[in-house]
C-alpha cells in the first residue's frame, strides 16, 4: 500500500469540463482521474503529470457500482478522499435510451451513495449536470420524490422511467439531469452527517471537443442559431465551469450544499421566456 501523505480528489470521467475542474482543486493532492477505458485514462494522466499534477488512473465505467467501489479503494491508498467530481456521463446523440438512464441516472446515484460513506469531513463533491435537467417540464411532487429518495437499486424500476414513457433519448437525458440535481439535494443530508457538502452545476453549451463537432456538424445551423438568441450570445468555457466549482469547493462556499448552479448564458431563461421558446416544440437540442 502506498504511503498515505495527501489529501485525494476524485475525477470520474476526465472530459473537457472535468479536467477544468481538477486543476483547479487538485494542486497539491493526489489526483485520481477515470476515463471509460484504460488507454484514455492513461493519455489524461500523462498529460496531467506533465503538468506537474500528482496523479493516477483508473478506467471505471460509471454504471458499474463494483467499478465505483474499485476507484474508492483505489484513491484510498493514497489518503482521505476530500474532493469528488462526478462529470461522466452520455448523451442524447451518443446512446439509446437505456444506457443513457443505466449511466447518467442510476451511475450518478451510486457515485452519490457510495462516495458519501468515506468523504471525508470538511470535504465536497460536484456532480456535473446538464441544462437539460431544467427543461424538463414540472413533475408531480410524488415524482420528484421517487427521483431523490427511491432506494438506487430500484431507480430503473420505476414506472414513468420506462422506454414507453420516455420515448426519445433527449426526454431520457432531461430525466437522467432532473434526477442528479434532485439525488444531489437528497445526499446532501447524507453527506451533512460527516461533514462534508455535494452540490451540482449544470451547464448550457460548453466549449469542448463534443461542442465543437456538433457546432460544425449537421445541427451547428440550430446550436449557432440557439447561441445568437440567449442572454450571454456565446458558448461557455471549461475554464469558467473550473473557476465556479473552485469557488463552491473552496473556503467561501462553506454555506452552499444540497443546491444546483445553473450556468448556461441564460439559454433556459429565453428557453422558457425569451426567443428560445421555439425550441419546446421539438428541435431535438440537448
Amino acid at each position: 500500500m502506498a504511503e498515505i501523505t495527501k489529501n485525494v480528489v476524485v475525477l470520474v470521467g476526465a472530459g473537457g469540463i472535468g479536467i477544468a475542474i481538477a486543476r483547479r482543486v487538485a494542486q497539491g493532492k493526489h489526483l485520481v482521474v477515470t476515463s471509460l477505458t484504460q488507454e484514455e485514462t492513461d493519455r489524461v494522466v500523462e498529460r496531467l503529470k506533465m503538468d506537474g499534477f500528482d496523479v493516477t488512473g483508473v478506467a471505471c465505467d460509471l454504471s458499474s457500482r463494483d467499478d465505483i467501489l474499485a476507484v474508492i479503494e483505489h484513491a484510498q491508498q493514497f489518503g482521505s478522499i476530500t474532493n469528488v467530481i462526478c462529470a461522466g456521463g452520455v448523451s442524447p446523440s451518443q446512446a439509446p435510451i437505456a444506457q443513457i438512464l443505466r449511466v447518467d441516472l442510476y451511475g450518478t446515484s451510486v457515485l452519490l451513495e457510495e462516495f458519501g460513506k468515506v468523504i471525508a469531513p470538511g470535504g465536497s463533491g460536484v456532480v456535473v449536470s446538464s441544462q437539460s435537467g431544467h427543461r424538463l417540464p414540472a413533475l408531480t411532487q410524488e415524482q420528484n420524490w421517487a427521483l431523490a429518495m427511491t432506494p438506487t437499486e430500484e431507480l430503473l424500476d420505476l414506472d414513468f422511467l420506462c422506454e414507453e414513457a420516455i420515448g426519445t433519448t433527449l426526454r431520457a437525458y432531461q430525466y437522467a439531469k432532473r434526477c442528479n440535481v434532485l439525488r444531489v439535494q437528497a445526499q446532501a443530508c447524507e453527506w451533512g452527517k460527516r461533514g462534508a457538502r455535494v452540490f451540482s452545476i449544470s451547464p448550457g453549451i460548453i466549449m469542448t471537443p463534443l461542442a465543437f463537432d456538433e457546432l460544425n456538424g449537421p445541427r451547428g445551423g440550430g446550436y449557432r442559431k440557439m447561441l445568437d438568441l440567449m442572454p450571454a450570445k456565446r458558448a461557455g468555457t471549461v475554464d469558467e465551469m473550473g473557476a465556479l466549482v473552485a469557488f463552491l469547493m473552496g473556503p467561501e462556499a462553506t454555506f452552499i450544499t444540497g443546491t444546483d448552479i445553473l450556468c448556461d448564458g441564460g439559454s433556459t431563461a429565453a428557453y422558457w421566456y425569451g426567443d428560445l421558446q421555439y425550441l419546446q416544440e421539438g428541435w431535438s437540442q440537448s
